[in-house]
């Protein structure tokens, strides 16, 4: 067993061993899927139909499958370049590539794109529970509307007698187990949206999803730009890639277990969102579950669905904020206490770590009032630096002399394009918020 800087156990399995026992290999790969899985699917799943308002269902398809491809190949640049150095983290990957000012960059993004999830998550709580403008809650549904159940006073308790009791555990034992019944209740939130969808259609009321996007001015097209960080940060876990692929030990396990988690959260992606948007058409909400109140005016939806769809989800987020929260508080202690014992032995410095992160994301999810103003952000800058930007630079250093012709150019590509949707992107928010939204 290796212990690292987090306090982490990992168990690092020799690759001959586990070639020769395909049985525990296969078991091995099926965890890396769950935890890889898991770390893709949090809070994106919930404003990627509104993608499909924003872009139309074909761009919006052919949207998914380009990030989950360019996400593949970043993640190969990662694993190539790790197994052929000496790092075990993203930031000592950087640190072989850039040093000291490459490790603080990408663990400064990392922080700001867990946090900017873990605040994601209690905003979706908090409209699970108090609900989001005209649009009920579960809890005033059943209550009627209190001061008890409102948004502030909801999001409070579950950070207190939820979220607490979780982040305070300083390893994360039987991470598979969790990460697949989060998995699952992603999968069963997917399955009762089809089955709504599909009762709608032979009822006769859904509505007709536009096929393409509707652009009526120069600001309309540039909006279609704002998508874009939605979906790259629906896909972003690359911040967990080391701790899962240490744990399995195997280069080529993990590329297959990084594969089937892109085409298993595709899938689910491009479904709810197709789902969604054939049950809500252009009334959604960049946070679906706040549609699934009784104020949505779809019969075919019970109130009884309702409420398992919102609180199925919510518990999903439940099980997945421990798991970013550890990487977060990992990397923030790394960057903050370089030279000081493991943070799972210091009791004072963990807890107090843990308090700070907790108490700053109930703050801001209490402040921040869409999760559509998250994703922007921080696909726009932290996440494509994770997903896209950091990856291609290491293959463009090349340190290590492995990078053919073909993979410089796809690092090139991969740059330019985050570069160039990021600034659209920022421009164009920038032009709303200023009041010239038409």
């Amino acid at each position: 067993m290796a212990l690292a800087k987090n306090g982490a156990e990992i168990p690092l399995l020799p690759q001959t061993e586990q070639t020769l026992f395909t049985r525990e290999n296969q078991q091995l790969i099926l965890r890396a899927v769950f935890n890889v899985s898991t770390s893709i699917i949090g809070a994106g799943i919930m404003s990627v139909p509104a993608t499909l308002k924003v872009l139309g269902v074909i761009p919006a398809f052919v949207l998914i499958i380009l990030v989950a491809f360019l996400v593949d190949i970043s993640v190969d640049f990662m694993l190539r370049f790790t197994y052929r150095g000496e790092s075990k983290t993203y930031a000592a990957l950087m640190n072989e590539s850039f040093g000291k000012i490459g490790s603080v960059a990408v663990q400064i993004c990392i922080m700001i794109t867990n946090l900017g999830c873990l605040i994601m998550y209690l905003i979706i709580i908090g409209d699970v529970l108090s609900g989001q403008g005209e649009h009920l809650g579960v809890l005033q549904e059943w209550f009627g509307i209190h001061r008890w159940n409102s948004r502030n006073f909801a999001i409070l308790f579950i950070v207190l007698f939820v979220m607490l009791p979780l982040v305070l555990y300083r390893r994360i034992e039987s991470l598979w187990l969790s990460s697949a019944l989060a998995v699952l209740l992603a999968i069963v939130f997917v399955v009762i949206c089809s089955v709504m969808a599909i009762t709608a259609i032979l009822k006769g009321q859904t509505v007709t999803p536009r096929m393409l996007p509707k652009m009526d001015d120069e600001t309309s097209f540039l909006n279609l730009f704002t998508a874009v960080p939605v979906i790259v940060t629906a896909f972003t876990f690359h911040f967990n890639v080391h701790p899962i692929a240490t744990e399995l030990g195997n280069p080529a396990a993990m590329s297959s277990a990084v594969k089937i988690s892109l085409v298993l959260c595709a899938a689910i992606y491009f479904s709810i969102g197709i789902f969604g948007y054939l049950l809500f058409g252009d009334t959604i909400m960049p946070d679906i579950l706040v549609n699934f109140d009784k104020s949505s005016g779809t019969s075919a939806i019970s109130s009884m669905l309702n409420d398992v769809v919102r609180l199925s989800y919510a518990f999903h987020l439940m099980l997945v904020f421990p798991l970013l929260n550890f990487s977060l508080r990992a990397n923030l202690d790394e960057l903050v206490f370089p030279k000081m014992p493991f943070l799972a032995t210091d009791t004072k410095r963990f807890v107090c770590l843990s308090l700070v992160l907790l108490a700053f994301s109930y703050l801001a999810a209490i402040f921040i009032p869409s999760i559509w103003y998250i994703f922007q952000f921080t696909g726009t800058t932290t996440g494509v630096c994770i997903a896209f930007i950091f990856p291609g630079a290491i293959a463009l250093r090349d340190i290590h002399g492995i990078s053919s012709r073909k993979d410089k150019i796809i690092a090139v590509i991969m740059i330019v394009q985050a570069v160039v949707t990021s600034f659209v992107t920022i421009a164009t928010n920038i032009y709303n918020m200023s009041g010239n939204r038409p």
